[in-house]
């Protein structure tokens, strides 16, 4: 019995560590998890300046990611629609209404020229075997920004979780250069999405924010809803605002959707009820509002460890000096 209990309580720790490390938590050195620094690795391996089919980049990546293709189209797609690191093009899916992207034969890809500048040195990146052992792969990019601030990134490990927001990069950026200037500086989240976000309880990443709709109420019979709250998609917030509805929380007549590249969802008001008496009831019974709570969990030096936004800018000013004197010395 104490073999079978040592046997379980070995594998169970080594499930649970390359959960941690391997597969949920991004790392604090390049912001990436491995699924998407072995798409990176592939899109510079196969970059010839043109566009590549996802299919072939799926394929190609499973050489290095021992978990299947469908995790790598839809990391893939993913990153994609972050708009940074890769060029798209086709039909990558809606962020705004939450449609799929196309299958991975119909939709086409490479690396962007962002990508080159912050990741790609093959001179100072460290490889190691794949798992199969037949091919080489970077065990970190020499990354010259915090790209874990940029993206943002949420997972969920064996008994710990992640749920970083993402910040614009050029506040990343001007965070960047004050620190290196030895200047004060603040950062805060924005959204692909756009919205509305109070940050009074971010607590420099490990806090809470409370983000909102961008509502439209110049016409009093009707209201518009122009940006979306960060994680909401419009079929989401449609469904909160009928079963609201249905409760009798709010007095509608019809919910009509528009969007197309820009969110446009229009709420008919009922007779007798105006915009302006509305709104409240939108925000505290629909997904109109909502509170995030975030915990700034990555890997660091290999270890799974709590940080602030402060820290994670001074890590990078830190480590931008180092690549550059690197890199400095390599052209010597």
């Amino acid at each position: 019995m104490a073999y079978i209990k040592n046997l379980f309580d070995r594998n169970f720790l080594e499930y649970a560590s390359y959960v941690i490390k391997d597969r949920a938590i991004p790392d604090l050195e390049d912001g990436l998890k491995p699924v998407q620094r072995r798409i990176l690795h592939t899109l510079f391996n196969k970059d010839d300046g043109k566009f590549h089919k996802v299919a072939n980049i799926v394929g190609e990546c499973m050489k290095y990611h021992p978990h299947g293709d469908a995790s790598i189209g839809s990391a893939l797609v993913v990153l994609a629609n972050k708009d940074y690191f890769i060029d798209r093009q086709g039909n990558f899916g809606n962020i705004h209404t939450g449609d799929e992207a196309a299958a991975p034969r119909y939709i086409e890809c490479r690396v962007s020229a962002l990508a080159k500048d912050v990741f790609y040195n093959p001179k100072l990146t460290a490889m190691a075997d794949s798992y199969d052992g037949r091919n080489r792969e970077p065990v970190l990019f020499p990354a010259k920004i915090p790209v874990v601030l940029v993206m943002g990134a949420e997972g969920i490990a064996v008994g710990m979780s992640t749920k970083i927001l993402p910040h614009n990069i050029i506040e990343v950026l001007e965070a960047e250069k004050a620190c290196l200037l030895g200047k004060k500086f603040e950062l805060y989240p924005d959204f692909p999405t756009g919205g509305l976000v109070d940050v009074s309880g971010y607590q420099d990443g490990n806090g809470k924010v409370l983000v909102r709709a961008k509502l439209d109420t110049s016409d009093p019979k009707r209201i518009l809803i122009t940006e979306l709250p960060f994680g909401s998609t419009t079929e989401s917030i449609i469904n909160s605002i009928d079963t609201a509805a249905k409760a009798g929380r709010i007095k509608i007549q019809g919910i009509s959707n528009y969007t197309s590249d820009k969110v446009e969802i229009e709420i008919k008001l009922a007779r007798g009820v105006y915009a302006g008496e509305t709104v409240d009831a939108l925000f505290g019974f629909t997904e109109c509002e909502q509170s995030i709570s975030v915990n700034l969990l990555v890997i660091r030096d290999g270890l799974p460890s709590v940080m602030s936004i402060t820290e994670v800018i001074e890590h990078h000013a830190k480590q931008l000096v180092k690549i550059l004197t690197k890199e400095l010395e390599l052209v010597k």
